[in-house]
């Protein structure tokens, strides 16, 4: 199994749901990065639960930075922070080993590790590993800020309620950026919320669609071909759990539009160069044009649902019926929000590493 991503800035997660504990390994940041750990707590308190449109399962999160920081600064050696778990309950899991959760992992997880495994709440596959990210990812976006490079995610829509759209980035971003429930129109936040709970009432799930802004990106960066800047922001995106597809800018509303109508036209403002609209997300070959990178990420409905479901016994080779246990989330979408950002802050340490040296992120 393959844990790492990155070259420059490389990430490693480790853990399993049910397992001691959970964590993230950071290799390749300068050294002299500002470590808030009030900051990771906050990033933290963003993952977890809320109330009755959440799972119930609530960690209180009290991570432990291992290594790699000296006097809230990064010394330039791997930091190691590390989660432990404490609110476990594995007998959920017991009787149903051998069903195939629908949508879930436990049965490509069996194909492929021959029953080693840990099963129990879903193991290495499960969204609890994300808090590692999340941890890790609040470096990230320090040494980012510091750059003036900001980051910021809002639930564009879940179901069929619609947020509104960036329409000021940077001001949107900080109003982002303290909100629990992360949306630009606090109307809507109500009626997602309630739909939520509703879902939650038909014991099903729903999901949604996020959408990320990142401002003050220089120009030029990124590589063509195969480490193109959708190329790997897509690559680390596609690995979070739920999240089932990305798009850059517009790229599935105009794609059968015409040229003329998708071309983002070039402009001098303020002795700048911009793009008159920026449907192409900021992104010309694979490398940055200065302009905001905008994408969307498509979380799918939490798998994890207490309806009776088909399934099968893979131990047996036979037909079953699933009702689960435990405790699950009607939607993930709001959890998902303040991971989305950590990974694409992570990705973009790694990629300005490269194109600048590890020391510009200091």
């Amino acid at each position: 199994m393959k844990n790492t991503f990155g070259q420059s800035v490389s990430v490693t997660i480790y853990g399993e749901s049910h397992g001691q504990a959970v964590g993230v390994v950071i290799d390749g940041l300068a050294p002299g990065i500002p470590v808030d750990e009030d900051f990771i707590q906050s990033q933290l308190t963003l993952r977890r639960p809320v109330g009755s449109i959440s799972t119930a399962r609530q960690e209180p999160d009290p991570f432990q930075i291992l290594s790699g920081v000296y006097e809230h600064k990064t010394t330039g050696t791997p930091v190691h922070i590390m989660i432990p778990n404490t609110q476990t309950r594995s007998t959920d899991y017991s009787a149903t080993r051998s069903l195939a959760r629908p949508s879930h992992a436990d049965y490509t997880a069996y194909c492929k590790y021959h029953g080693f495994e840990d099963f129990r709440g879903g193991g290495h596959f499960s969204g609890r590993i994300t808090a590692g990210l999340v941890a890790g990812g609040a470096i990230a976006l320090s040494a980012l800020k510091t750059k003036n490079i900001l980051i910021g995610t809002h639930v564009k829509s879940c179901g069929n309620i619609q947020d509104r759209e960036f329409q000021n980035p940077e001001a949107d971003i900080a109003v982002l950026n303290q909100k629990t429930f992360a949306v630009l129109d606090d109307n809507k936040a109500e009626e997602m919320q309630n739909l939520i709970k509703q879902t939650a009432e038909q014991k099903d799930s729903i999901g949604g669609i996020l959408e990320t802004a990142v401002l003050n990106l220089p120009a030029g960066v990124g590589e063509p071909w195969f480490d193109t800047m959708e190329g790997l922001l897509a690559h680390a995106l596609f690995s979070i759990p739920a999240v089932k597809g990305v798009q850059f800018g517009n790229a599935f509303e105009l794609v059968n539009s015409y040229g003329s109508q998708y071309n983002d036209a070039f402009r001098i403002e303020n002795n700048k160069i911009i793009t008159e609209t920026n449907h192409n997300a900021g992104i010309n070959g694979g490398i940055t044009n200065g302009m905001p990178i905008l994408f969307q990420c498509a979380v799918k409905p939490t798998p994890s649902i207490y309806q009776a479901q088909n399934t099968v016994d893979f131990f047996k080779n036979e037909n079953a019926v699933l009702e689960i246990k435990g405790r699950h989330d009607p939607a993930i979408i709001h959890r998902a929000r303040v991971v989305v950002d950590s990974i694409t802050a992570l990705v973009l340490c790694d990629i300005l590493a490269q194109r600048f040296g590890t020391d510009w992120l200091a």
